[in-house]
């Protein structure tokens, strides 16, 4: 089975369960850069067990010479794809998918916080474009595929839309979506695609650097959970191989928390 994997820009570690294996665990899941919004797609791979295959979109070549070489893998073919053009994503996935294609997780994303007063229409556009319609037109690329194989779809979204939080309207309002996306598309697509979506809290990745490379800020971000840490990148990996495994094969629709507690208990 071959996955695909959007926004993987970082280390791939760990495994994504038996028949849809990642040499290294999905640290790179939730990778991304505050500093810039919009990013590129920072890398669409299809792999199965221990093998990083052709074709790839990408946005950071050398970290996927990094990757390769840690799975022992030639660099493969890159093409350039830019998030923002909404209009190619869908041709792109669907002439460069493999035809075993089963799953697809979209971890794309950046974290928008600013008062509301100051968050631009802009700034709304762009975190929905980027979140939503990104993650839409990557579907819709390789729905036929995931049809065919009965595959699954992960998404991400964010504790953020169950719990209130200062400076979060922008990013919120884009997770929140990503929910309906799932529920409704889980209902489409049934019975032969299951669409599931991991809502993390704070968890340490490039876009979280910011706040927690101050050891102040990161003990009291820790002390917000009831688990009293902040997140790993470890933690919706795990979960996302569940779902995007045959395990999962009676779960869809479904929002679930990787959050230490802090949506239902904090």
């Amino acid at each position: 089975m071959s996955v695909a994997v959007v926004g993987a820009s970082g280390a791939v570690g760990g495994a994504l369960d038996e028949g849809c294996q990642l040499v290294e665990q999905l640290r790179g899941l939730l990778e991304g850069s505050e500093s810039e919004p919009i990013p590129k797609m920072r890398i669409f791979s299809m792999l199965t067990p221990y093998k990083l295959y052709t074709p790839t979109l990408c946005r950071n070549v050398t970290k996927l010479q990094q990757l390769a070489a840690e799975l022992g893998d030639p660099v493969p073919p890159v093409t350039e794809l830019d998030i923002k053009e909404t209009e190619r994503i869908a041709d792109l996935l669907a002439s460069q998918a493999p035809s075993n294609l089963r799953g697809l997780a979209y971890c794309v994303g950046d974290i928008v916080l600013k008062p509301f007063k100051r968050a631009s229409i802009a700034d709304f556009q762009s975190c929905f474009n980027l979140h939503v319609v990104g993650a839409a037109e990557c579907i819709k690329g390789i729905e036929p595929l995931l049809k065919k194989n009965v595959g699954s779809v992960v998404l991400f979204s964010s504790v953020a839309v169950q719990q209130g939080f200062t400076n979060h309207a922008v990013i919120s309002s884009a997770k929140g979506a990503i929910e309906g996306l799932t529920r409704a598309l889980a209902a489409e697509f049934a019975p032969k695609v299951r669409i599931n979506t991991i809502a993390p809290s704070i968890s340490h990745s490039a876009m979280a650097e910011s706040m927690l490379s101050k050891e102040s800020m990161a003990q009291a971000l820790a002390k917000a959970h009831p688990l009293a840490r902040v997140g790993k990148p470890d933690d919706s990996a795990a979960l996302a191989s569940y779902l995007l495994s045959t395990d999962a094969s009676w779960v869809t629709g479904q929002i679930i928390g990787v959050d230490g507690g802090r949506a239902a208990v904090a």
